[in-house]
């Protein structure tokens, strides 16, 4: 048995395009099709690649907000798709989720107070007369006064609204939190501010994060290991500071090129990538990348590259290393 908190083998999540009168399936969308990912218990697995990847997707389906296709999700040793409706409550106790926009994630009609301690309340884990005291307890440890328990999620300032949300994600005591780019709609100066209270809850709570960013920086500050995703795949899977010092995947390299350095005199070997980004739901045969690699060779249009490690927990997906 694996010692991994969570374990996603082979996973796969593919959207049905319907049209016509009587919606018959036209296209379909690969958003995942078949990753394997593993994130060890008080770890952060920081999960970048470019907008449309599947990188929410990814997350979405290890909280079942999404049904997957097919594969498997194991936490704690249990595979999450075998579990009926019952059951799957139970689990999610242990699996939280920050979402990326810190507004339209609290329910405005309900007060501070209430948002924090609802899911308490739902597992009948306190009662409605500790409520109060539990949100302020909640409150306080994300940076907040408890006395802002009445009031509603419009007064508050973004920043403000996404410790709201880290408090409502760690009231449960989990495990394991999905942090959805929960920096990404946030002040720069804020941002770090918040990174640094994710940090702390981490170390003080033995809390895990899948930490899903396309931001490179915040990564590199924030995670252990960096699992790459492009077109639904994952293509390098290693730790941050080997990622940012020796990134082997034609795809990392670009977009490791593209961060800006503060220092105009510096000047930058910028990896260029030609073309868009292929649409998932007629991706490319053989390897996803091909059409846009600078090394790609005539295999690489044929079929798919093995997952290949080239170093002790370094994974790549190319043709290159095998």
């Amino acid at each position: 048995m694996s010692d991994a908190l969570l374990e996603i083998r082979n996973l796969k999540k593919y959207f049905p395009i319907r049209k016509g009168f009587f919606s018959k399936v036209h296209a379909t969308v690969k958003a995942i099709d078949d990753i394997s990912i593993h994130v060890n218990p008080g770890e952060t697995l920081g999960l970048v690649g470019e907008s449309g990847c599947g990188k929410t997707t990814t997350g979405r389906c290890v909280t079942r907000i999404y049904e997957p296709t097919s594969g498997e999700i194991d936490f704690e040793g249990v595979d999450l798709l075998s579990l009926d409706r019952k059951k799957l409550l139970t689990k999610r106790k242990s699996i939280q989720m920050i979402f990326q926009d810190p507004f339209s994630s609290l329910n405005p009609r309900k007060m501070v107070g209430d948002i924090v301690t609802e899911a308490l309340v739902y597992h009948k884990m306190i009662s409605k007369n500790e409520k109060e005291d539990k949100a302020y307890d909640l409150l306080e440890k994300v940076g907040l006064s408890g006395s802002y328990i009445n009031r509603y999620p419009h007064e508050f300032s973004g920043g403000q609204r996404q410790r709201i949300g880290i408090a409502r994600a760690i009231a449960m005591n989990p495990k394991l939190i999905i942090c959805d780019e929960p920096v990404s709609a946030l002040d720069v100066s804020v941002q770090s501010q918040v990174l640094n209270l994710l940090m702390d809850l981490r170390d003080e709570l033995g809390l895990a994060y899948l930490f899903i960013a396309h931001n490179l920086a915040v990564v590199k500050h924030i995670s252990h290991r960096v699992a790459v995703m492009y077109l639904g795949k994952i293509v390098e899977v290693t730790t941050s500071k080997e990622l940012f010092t020796n990134p082997s995947h034609p795809y990392t390299q670009a977009l490791l090129s593209a961060i800006p350095i503060p220092d105009p005199k510096t000047k930058s070997k910028r990896h260029q990538l030609e073309g868009d980004v292929p649409t998932p739901i007629n991706p490319p045969k053989g390897c996803n990348f091909h059409t846009r690699c600078p090394k790609a060779m005539p295999i690489c249009a044929q079929k798919k590259p093995a997952d290949t490690m080239i170093e002790k927990n370094h994974m790549v997906s190319c043709f290159l290393f095998e």
